[in-house]
């Protein structure tokens, strides 16, 4: 069984930077892809930004190109999203995801990533 641990979450204002982590547990063969998807107040969740765990392929929504970045570490099996010039829009439950994803599945399906952490809040002040 996979399991994802979220932290880093916050208050930060306008401008500001915030890093979350996502601590997987299980085996690896259940998540070769993971992802951090977001979820505002009455909004649908949405994809933010993904990694394949061998290789470090990368893919993110167009509305955080050029200001989040997603890493991993392999040796601490943890996920990271460093998040710069942070906007009130991108306020919202930030969540982690895992997967086993085909080659050319799409990253930014929710339904192709079984596993899910509980969440951590960002809040960006204008």
């Amino acid at each position: 069984q996979v399991q994802l641990v979220e932290s880093g979450g916050g208050l930060v204002q306008a401008g500001g930077s915030l890093r979350l982590s996502c601590a997987a547990s299980g085996p690896t063969f259940f998540r070769n892809t993971m992802a951090w998807f977001r979820q505002a107040p009455g909004k649908e969740r949405e994809f933010v930004a993904a990694i394949r765990w061998s290789g470090g392929n990368t893919s993110y929504a167009d509305s955080v190109k050029g200001r989040f970045t997603i890493s991993r570490d392999n040796a601490q099996n943890t996920m990271y999203l460093q998040m710069n010039s942070l906007k009130p829009e991108d306020t919202a439950v930030y969540y982690c995801a895992a997967g086993r994803l085909m080659e050319y599945a799409p990253f930014s399906s929710l339904s192709e990533y079984p596993y899910w952490g509980q969440g951590t809040q960002v809040t960006v002040s204008s």
